[in-house]
């Protein structure tokens, strides 16, 4: 194992250890939320998210160990963005990374909750601050946190899945589709980078090249997203292929073109790594996270 995946891994490690260490055991009352709530975030995702936010504190001369409450922060807001994503309200979707959605094992009303309780404990993670704090990790902390709330509110993800729900079944032009994506997916994964980074101790010019890095990923994440949803099937995806075009929705496929939008992912995996030349020499697993972020078959 190369020196860099053995990096990886063991931000990987830290995420999930700290995550299971964040929530409340299964047998814990209310027992049925926390084992939907369990359920969910251990499913067995990529962890993408946390890596994100290890590896930008450390890209800037951080400890990554000081990110992790920030870390275990979004992989909770991303879980509960799925478990809702998935209602029946929403994208009535059956499967998520392979084994069936949260609602379908235990039922609509706890699913919502479940989701519900991760937002609400993803800033209680974050806002907790140790003993020993001292001011400048506090404000660290804190702005990271206000970073994370606008990325989820009506301008971040809840928003854009506003728009993404309005634009099914009616045209969509090119500059609201990226409006849309930019706050669904993009805003998130921003706050990761952008986040870890501030944890990190980051000065102002590592800050501008993190966010035009994090600008790239965030769009070419969603590309490819949806690339994979026109392209793969259900057993690779673990979740239910070609569901966009079956509701209609404006995806980069619809509106581009299956070819423009490989284009596309291709065209931000450049920018993305061009915009880390500044930091270039700290930079490398970040550099490696956008690859496998385009290069992805699920």
């Amino acid at each position: 194992m190369s020196d860099l995946e053995e990096r990886l891994e063991g931000y990987r490690r830290a995420a999930e250890a700290a995550l299971d260490a964040s929530l409340p055991p299964e047998t814990a009352w209310p027992a049925t939320l926390h084992r939907a709530i369990r359920y969910s975030v251990f499913a067995g995702g990529k962890r993408l998210r946390p890596l994100l936010v290890l590896a930008s504190a450390e890209a800037v001369g951080g400890v990554a160990d000081d990110a992790l409450p920030l870390a275990c922060a979004v992989e909770m807001v991303h879980t509960f963005s799925l478990i809702h994503d998935d209602l029946p309200a929403m994208d009535d979707d059956d499967l998520r990374r392979g084994k069936p959605t949260c609602h379908k094992v235990f039922g609509e009303a706890v699913a919502i909750l479940a989701g519900d309780a991760l937002l609400s404990r993803a800033f209680e993670v974050l806002l907790s601050l140790p003993v020993a704090a001292n001011a400048e990790s506090s404000r660290r902390r804190l702005a990271a946190a206000a970073l994370l709330a606008a990325a989820v509110g009506t301008t971040g993800l809840v928003g854009g899945q506003v728009e993404d729900l309005e634009s099914e079944g009616v045209v969509v032009d090119a500059a609201a589709l990226e409006r849309i994506h930019r706050a669904k997916t993009g805003a998130l994964l921003r706050t990761c980078v952008r986040g870890g980074a501030l944890l990190g101790g980051a000065g102002s010019e590592q800050l501008a090249a993190l966010d035009g890095y994090a600008a790239a990923v965030g769009l070419a994440f969603q590309v490819v997203d949806d690339i994979l949803d026109a392209t793969e099937d259900a057993a690779r995806l673990g979740k239910t292929a070609g569901k966009d075009h079956a509701a209609r929705k404006a995806t980069y496929v619809s509106v581009h073109g299956l070819e423009a939008a490989r284009r596309m992912a291709d065209a931000l995996l450049a920018e993305a790594l061009a915009a880390l030349a500044p930091i270039a020499a700290r930079a490398q697993t970040l550099a490696t996270l956008a690859r496998r972020m385009v290069e992805r078959r699920a």
